[in-house]
């Protein structure tokens, strides 16, 4: 556990990603966005790439089971695990990844019941599942229905729902069958030129837009699940938490284009992580 200025101590978070050696995707967005907000951090990497696969091809290296399952074993029984507040599931390597994932969750519960367990379901984009099915499935069947927040993009949420979701009144159908106190949709549906993303929250749901970008690098989806979880932690309702994760997501990603990265320029940017919100719009629906 980290103080803040204010006295306040602050909780580890288990982000449990991918690990790429170039780049500002997965697990390093992860971190490097909730250690820059306070936030210690304990790492559980679920393939290393050398890059993000959308520059080309990288070669993937991915831990044993063998390996993989006392590794988080030893983390489930760690005398230290009063100290983490949250786990962060993100990009898995492996189907059998997914059990040992579970037991952790359930040790930290067991020693903590208000920890927080966002699941982030990366599994696909743009009408098709880019993990493969039996991963897919699994995150599905075992860890979505752990979570306390849940944060797919629009072809995430209705795949795993099985329906078809055309207008933001089936994504928040949808996103109630779930099942989950907390469901943060992404690339929701928005006007001509906008971005939209939606929260629901009980019977509330919130929408944060902003203007559209001509295009963006890989990671944001990452940035904003890590932004979001650590403003949830910090007790900031759903709605506030979601607009300031996509003030500071919107930010990073123009930061980018205006230096003509690849990659979301996180040190660069660090500080657009830090401040209050703008550019973008909130509302209730």
């Amino acid at each position: 556990m980290t103080t803040t200025g204010s006295g306040k101590t602050k909780p580890a978070v288990v982000v449990v990603n991918s690990l790429v050696a170039r780049g500002g995707v997965g697990g390093r967005a992860s971190v490097f966005v909730l250690e820059r907000l306070g936030f210690p951090v304990w790492l559980v990497p679920t393939v290393l790439l050398s890059w993000h696969p959308g520059h080309g091809p990288a070669t993937r290296i991915v831990s044993p089971t063998a390996q993989f399952q006392p590794f988080l074993a030893d983390l489930a029984a760690a005398r230290w695990l009063s100290e983490v507040g949250a786990i962060l599931v993100g990009y898995l390597g492996d189907v059998a990844q997914v059990e040992s994932i579970v037991r952790l969750i359930e040790a930290l519960k067991a020693r903590n019941p208000n920890a927080l367990f966002l699941c982030d379901p990366v599994i696909g984009d743009h009408g098709r599942l880019f993990q493969p099915e039996a991963i897919a499935m699994a995150v599905r069947d075992r860890l979505v229905p752990l979570a306390d927040i849940v944060t797919p993009n629009r072809f995430e949420l209705g795949w795993s729902v099985g329906t078809p979701v055309a207008d933001n009144r089936a994504l928040i159908g949808a996103a109630r069958r779930l099942g989950r106190s907390e469901v943060v949709v992404t690339s929701a549906f928005a006007g001509p030129g906008d971005l939209g993303n939606l929260v629901v929250h009980g019977d509330q749901v919130h929408f944060a837009s902003h203007g559209a970008l001509p295009s963006a690098p890989n990671g944001t989806g990452d940035v904003l699940a890590a932004l979001y979880l650590a403003h949830r932690l910090s007790d900031e309702p759903p709605e506030e938490a979601l607009c300031r994760a996509v003030s500071s997501t919107l930010r990073l990603a123009e930061r980018a284009m205006a230096l003509g990265a690849d990659e979301l320029p996180l040190a660069a940017g660090q500080d657009d992580l830090l401040v209050p919100a703008r550019g973008v719009s909130l509302d209730r629906i």
